[in-house]
């Protein structure tokens, strides 16, 4: 059910729903979500938005208030963990990667595909850029898949896990590729994606399961784009649109700037054991470069590809923990490839770096909301140290001059006195 790429240099509710008012079922299951996420009980405040797919429950769980770095203050190591066209189908992988990062104190980004809340009988309410209605190059869903895959969502945002988009039908290349969109049908696009979000109990006819715990357009802050292309016309829609970032390039190891009025959180490329060159912080790339387009490649590869990306990924984050504190920005897709030698490589990363000291395993909305926070003349100097490089004076040195007071009402600054 995952995003075919073609290339990549491309809870029960927060506050639980009152039954009456939403139409919640409130059995063992709905209970037990609950229990597990720690969301308050029964009774307390919601608000449902449309058809009761979503529903305004206050503010998310587990975000941390972030706080600008003092003066000579060493930059935390940030690592982001995100996933393409997440969806949660047999290989329940979703869930699988939530219980990894919740055991090592780690949140994550979801780019969920809108069409994995869809399903095929109604595949003709998306009417994609360029195509004909009901075109995808990705499957649509079934109830079961959508069911499973919204408990999924629930969950992940009620531990602190951002949903963002990777928009529909994923269509890459050059006869009606996302590279060939305008900033309008971006646009519609974008809208598309947030529909199928906010109406899948209708859509699905499930009208009677508990809606997703988040208002989509205040959720939806970034993207990354099918097969990391269309991204100058995108940005320009997602600026209009109010995103706060968008992770659809590649970069070096280096601190992150704004272009266009969003941060440029773009994937990275790291060290390729083996090889002469460095590969981009995606399975999918490293995949491509072991066994070509073929998705099962020589069985006798698998454990050494799987180290390969693994060691790759180690290598990355050890010169920025070392070296200049740049945030690791790492991409993948919940599939299978080679055995599943991937999702081995990711969660033993995941496992050997987040519970670290001074590394904080999040999501793109929490390092957008720390970069927020900071002296923006802090950043500047933070971008003047190349890739692996630390301040050679050290850094209490290199950040010792006192930063700017954060303005008032901006993200780290202090609260107001009553």
């Amino acid at each position: 059910m995952a995003a075919n790429q073609r290339m990549a240099a491309g809870v029960a509710v927060a506050a639980a729903c009152a039954t009456a008012l939403a139409g919640c079922s409130t059995g063992a299951t709905g209970e037990g979500e609950r229990k597990a996420s720690g969301v308050p009980a029964p009774g307390s405040a919601v608000r449902l938005i449309g058809d009761g797919s979503t529903a305004y429950t206050g503010a998310q769980p587990h975000l941390p208030r972030p706080e600008r770095l003092k003066p000579g203050q060493k930059p935390p190591q940030f690592v982001v963990f995100s996933w393409d066209g997440a969806g949660e189908d047999s290989q329940k992988l979703f869930s699988h990667f939530r219980k990894v990062a919740k055991a090592n104190n780690a949140t994550m980004t979801y780019f969920l595909s809108g069409l994995y809340l869809l399903p095929e009988d109604k595949r003709e309410l998306y009417k994609p850029p360029q195509h004909s209605p009901g075109r995808s190059d990705i499957g649509f869903n079934d109830e079961k898949g959508i069911k499973n895959t919204v408990r999924q969502l629930r969950l992940a945002w009620l531990e602190g896990n951002e949903i963002g988009t990777h928009f529909n039908g994923h269509f890459c290349g050059n006869e009606g590729g996302v590279g060939k969109w305008s900033v309008d049908e971006w646009k519609d696009e974008i809208a598309q994606a947030k529909a199928f979000v906010q109406s899948w109990k209708t859509n699905a006819d499930l009208k009677n399961e508990p809606p997703l715990p988040f208002d989509y357009d205040k959720e939806l802050v970034g993207a990354r784009t099918p097969c990391l292309e269309g991204q100058k016309n995108f940005m320009k829609a997602a600026r209009d649109l109010g995103f706060r970032y968008d992770t659809s390039g590649i970069d070096a190891q280096v601190w992150p700037k704004k272009k266009d009025g969003l941060w440029d959180l773009s994937m990275q490329l790291v060290p390729f054991p083996g090889r002469s060159y460095e590969q981009l912080t995606m399975d999918y790339n490293f995949m491509v470069d072991q066994s070509g387009t073929k998705t099962q490649g020589d069985p006798d590869k698998f454990e050494e590809w799987g180290d390969q990306m693994r060691d790759g990924l180690l290598q990355g984050f050890q010169r920025a923990y070392d070296g200049n504190r740049a945030p690791l920005i790492i991409g993948n897709h919940f599939e299978s490839w080679n055995g599943g030698t991937y999702m081995r490589a990711v969660q033993e990363v995941v496992e050997r770096v987040c519970t670290r000291p001074e590394v904080r395993c999040v999501s793109f909305h929490q390092l957008a909301d720390w970069l927020d926070a900071q002296d923006p003349q802090v950043l500047e100097k933070l971008r003047t140290l190349k890739v692996g490089r630390a301040p050679a004076q050290g850094w209490g040195s290199f950040l010792e001059a006192a930063p700017a007071p954060a303005p008032k009402g901006v993200p780290g600054a202090p609260p107001a006195k009553p």
